[in-house]
């Protein structure tokens, strides 16, 4: 079905009409065609996978054209949406001397989207130049005259065109005749902007050159959307007995806390693993080796004698009660993550029936998991090649039950220990039967290792913001994921995880909290808060990078209402920027980060900006996030805005709302500023308009 520019499976900048028939020019006997036509995106590394785009992201295509000569040209991009329909978008000359051209649009329609890029000899735009600077000086004006003409009868004849637009064709083509009519008149019709503008949604084609059929995956807003919130649900409702000892929460405990979950915004609530933990070599505290009888263990060494995956852990209730608890999130707005972490404890049932599946060492012990020179007594890695096909039938099975039990959302276990084709398949696999389902690469790693996962299919991935926190790192950082990787590469930017709690955290105080939050919030549309957080848990383990007393190894007691009523929690300024995030679509988009300046090396400086037709609210929206990166000082300077960004022309004032504490200012492209780490460390202002 080929459908026009009132299409509702997307929003572009640029829709026009759809022509049914493509008479493109062949190479014949050549590889180059006609017009060439090169670096299309968006693309994965070396074109193997399909880039990806999520329901209502605005997605940039580029391409690079050219021709020989002085001739105009102009790119269409050609979409045909999942469900067959067809539309045509003008992409316009980023003019950086590169013959790249883009057009940006946002997909509405989740599955596989087709598209292609076309390159045509644009003999309206051509003749248009060629006329405005010979008529104006003097030069072959009858010749410029009649040659316009021709193409104004030309087009006059296309019965697709508006009848009132032929008509205005015609008259115009018979004005460039009249030899009544003086040649700075005749001027006039060159430089009409209302003809350009007929010609621009159907242009006079020649030499139409077709590029290659390109697939664009488009999932579903969540997979590149949210705001995640992560507990352990054993420690929510746990309770310390009079022996000093720890009753472990249970999921009907836990769904009590989904108010506070809700409360504060977020979308997602991950859950570490909650299958039951292997006794032989159990963690005690902080990772000791000599844990009491009583003491949890890490969720992470998966399996014992009660079961392995596809069990829960009895301490925290029935499937059933899992079940209800995934239900009663739903009810409250929230999607529940779950931890898929492809390991064994020694006492898992697959050690003594699938021996094959693991590592065993020349001494006749089974290999543990290690990251020298963490060694992880407790884990079993999975080795994948003595059983491939075993070991895919069986973690497809698991993954399949959960699914079952209304899990859509997996956050994977360093899938960078396991290899690339295993991912491949099963994320293909699992998505082909569930297109809604996603996965979460847990992979701090190298950085061509998380990109290739990311290309094989995970829908998102943990990144290295934790430990990027001065302005130069974070400029670099943020622009390399707006630009360099966004086709195929969607950041999670948690703040903090129960096995990072870095420097800047340690010693920045309750301001780099702050600091930190706001920035995850507004750099990136996905970001993660790992509880505790809001409560400044900022105590390390002596010689580790994670805190002390562990939630991994322990049961956490925390009171989050009695810090809430002492003023002592994060929780309100967390919630402020969900609801920031919610009401402003320009935070609700990766591609369109753009870093700013300022005299200070610790004033870090980005706006996100979404043009009004690509906007839900049929709004433009324009965010400009100003943090102080340094939690210890107070910084005055100037800060520097290319406001061209968001349709300001430089020099003229646009006013400003501070979302963060209402202030309102004027401001133009250069700006004085002052941020106090200790009471405001970062301004998030939005753009009202022009003063």
């Amino acid at each position: 079905m080929v459908t026009t520019s009132r299409n509702r499976l997307w929003r572009s900048t640029s829709p026009i009409p759809v022509r049914d028939a493509v008479d493109a020019q062949g190479a014949r006997d050549t590889k180059t065609p006609r017009i060439p036509l090169q670096s299309g995106t968006p693309d994965t590394p070396g074109g193997v996978f399909t880039p990806k785009a999520f329901v209502t992201e605005a997605v940039p295509f580029r391409v690079t054209a050219f021709r020989e000569g002085h001739d105009r040209i102009g790119v269409h991009l050609r979409l045909t949406s999942p469900s067959g329909d067809v539309s045509l978008h003008r992409m316009r000359p980023l003019g950086d001397g590169f013959d790249r051209w883009e057009v940006v649009v946002a997909p509405l329609e989740q599955g596989v989207w087709t598209f292609r890029f076309e390159a045509f000899g644009d003999d309206f735009a051509t003749w248009q130049h060629a006329a405005d600077l010979k008529i104006a000086a003097g030069v072959d004006t009858k010749l410029m005259r009649e040659m316009g003409a021709l193409l104004f009868d030309r087009a006059a004849s296309e019965k697709s065109r508006p009848v009132a637009q032929r008509r205005g064709l015609d008259a115009s083509a018979t004005t460039l005749r009249d030899a009544t009519v003086s040649d700075d008149d005749a001027l006039q019709i060159v430089r009409d902007t209302k003809i350009a503008e007929w010609f621009a949604a159907r242009p006079l084609r020649s030499l139409v050159t077709v590029g290659a059929e390109r697939s664009l995956l488009v999932e579903r807003e969540r997979a590149g959307v949210g705001a995640w919130y992560e507990f352990f649900p054993r420690s929510e409702g746990a309770r310390r007995e009079a022996d000093g000892t720890v009753t472990s929460g249970t999921f009907r405990t836990a769904t009590r806390r989904l108010a506070g979950v809700q409360a504060m915004g977020f979308d997602v609530l991950y859950l570490p693993p909650v299958h039951p933990i292997g006794r032989v070599n159990r963690k005690g505290p902080n990772n000791t080796l000599d844990p009491k009888p009583s003491d949890p263990g890490s969720p992470w060494a998966i399996g014992s004698a009660e079961g392995g995956h596809d069990t829960i852990h009895p301490d925290l209730g029935t499937l059933d009660d899992f079940r209800a608890f995934v239900a009663s999130a739903r009810d409250a707005g929230i999607e529940v993550a779950m931890d898929l972490a492809l390991q064994a404890a020694p006492d898992h049932p697959w050690v003594s029936e699938h021996p094959e599946w693991f590592t065993t060492l020349p001494d006749g012990t089974i290999a543990y998991a290690e990251n020298p020179p963490k060694k992880y007594q407790d884990i079993y890695p999975i080795n994948f090649d003595n059983d491939p096909e075993g070991i895919r039938a069986e973690v497809l099975r698991i993954v399949r039950l959960w699914i079952a039990q209304g899990i859509r959302i997996f956050r994977v276990d360093n899938p960078h220990t396991k290899p690339l084709q295993f991912w491949e398949w099963l994320i293909g696999t699992v998505c082909a039967e569930h297109p809604d389902v996603i996965f979460l690469a847990e992979a701090f790693t190298r950085p061509r290792v998380m990109q290739g996962l990311a290309a094989a299919g995970f829908q998102q991935s943990y990144t290295y913001f934790t430990w990027r926190n001065t302005k130069a790192e974070l400029e670099e950082f943020l622009t390399a994921l707006a630009r360099d990787t966004a086709d195929f590469m969607r950041p999670n930017l948690f703040v903090n995880t129960p096995d990072i709690l870095t420097e800047y955290l340690q010693y920045g105080g309750r301001a780099a909290y702050r600091i930190r939050a706001a920035i995850a919030a507004t750099a990136a549309p996905t970001y993660g808060v790992y509880a505790g957080y809001e409560l400044y848990e900022n105590v390390a383990r002596p010689g580790a990078e994670e805190n002390i007393d562990n939630e991994k190894y322990e049961y956490k007691t925390r009171d989050w209402a009695s810090a809430e009523e002492a003023g002592d929690s994060l929780a309100p300024f967390l919630t402020q920027l969900n609801d920031i995030r919610r009401a402003h679509p320009a935070l609700r988009q990766l591609r369109n980060l753009t870093v700013h300046w300022s005299d200070d090396d610790a004033i870090l400086v980005y706006a996100k900006h979404l043009d009004a037709a690509l906007s839900p609210e049929g709004d433009s929206d324009t965010i400009i996030v100003v943090a102080n990166v340094d939690p210890h000082s107070a910084r005055e300077t100037m800060v520097h805005l290319d406001t061209r960004v968001w349709g300001v022309d430089p020099g003229e004032p646009f006013d400003v709302e501070d979302l963060v504490t209402g202030a309102r200012w004027t401001w133009s492209d250069h700006n004085f500023v002052r941020l106090d780490a200790f009471s405001e460390p970062v301004h998030i202002l939005h753009v009202k308009g022009r003063s």
